[in-house]
């Protein structure tokens, strides 16, 4: 089985960020991956730095996917930037609800991700390749583990072509989650998110932000090590490798890394596994 690699990067907010990325950037190309995806600020308040940096990494001959994020936004504010990235011959996208902008309360004329998806595909019909967001452990903000799976359902039948989870640390919910789609008819590729392990006090952070679990036994053996960041990455690594090795050995059709605009971690990761 043939397994696809990609890299997730953040917009830089400077000329100096955007130098390192590009320093990033070569260091990861030698992975030969799928893509490298830009996220996008709650509200599209990163718009301009998302398409630069697709641009650049375009202009080195990659191939670069803008993420779009529709609450708190109208319809033709997303056609606008459809428009643009279509003009710009971008053909891969990553369509995503994103989070409500500070200050904001109204969530604008899109809810849901299906409904960004399905108006993608309304209006530019097949030229974009679409992936969704997929939560093994689920969306924080879901009412019931069904609502959830039946959330990503939706957004398949709308018309997205894959999916990108959210990072999980237990490859049995990412396992179940595949299962449980397909059980409903869903049979696009869905690709594990992946998070290196560089700051624990940042990872809990994140975590609890978004719903993924840090296992137990890892939260105590990582606190066990206090300012020792030598440990904390050393354990870091095996574990993620570990994981990684386990999700393709038994079926992911490949690997999604949020970089955090970082290579060194994920580079030993991606040379431990032979790629």
């Amino acid at each position: 089985m043939k397994h696809t690699y990609s890299f997730e990067f953040f917009p830089p907010k400077s000329e100096e960020g955007m130098a390192k990325l590009r320093t990033t950037r070569a260091q990861l190309a030698q992975f030969k991956p799928e893509f490298f995806s830009v996220t996008f600020g709650a509200g599209g308040t990163t718009r301009e730095g998302t398409i630069a940096a697709v641009l650049d990494i375009r202009a080195d001959g990659l191939a670069a996917a803008p993420h779009l994020s529709c609450i708190g936004s109208t319809r033709e504010s997303i056609r606008a930037i459809l428009d643009e990235y279509r003009e710009h011959g971008i053909r891969h996208i990553v369509a995503l609800r994103g989070d409500m902008p500070s200050g904001m309360v109204e969530a604008g004329e899109f809810r849901y991700a299906n409904e960004l998806v399905a108006f993608i595909r309304e209006a530019h019909g097949d030229h974009f390749h679409i992936e969704v967001a997929a939560y093994p452990e689920f969306h924080p903000q879901a009412r019931s583990a069904d609502e959830d799976i039946d959330n990503f359902v939706r957004k398949v039948r709308a018309g997205a072509n894959s999916a990108i989870t959210q990072y999980f640390f237990n490859a049995d919910a990412y396992f179940r989650f595949v299962d449980e789609a397909q059980a409903r008819g869903v049979d696009v590729p869905v690709v594990p998110g992946i998070m290196p392990i560089n700051n624990f006090g940042q990872l809990v952070r994140f975590s609890d932000m978004c719903g993924a679990e840090v296992p137990r036994w890892l939260r105590l053996r990582m606190q066990s090590y206090l300012d020792d960041t030598a440990s904390i990455r050393a354990l870091g690594l095996d574990v993620v490798t570990e994981l990684c090795d386990r999700l393709m050995s038994n079926g992911a059709p490949g690997l999604h890394f949020y970089t955090l605009n970082q290579a060194g971690l994920v580079s030993t990761i991606c040379q431990r596994l032979g790629l």
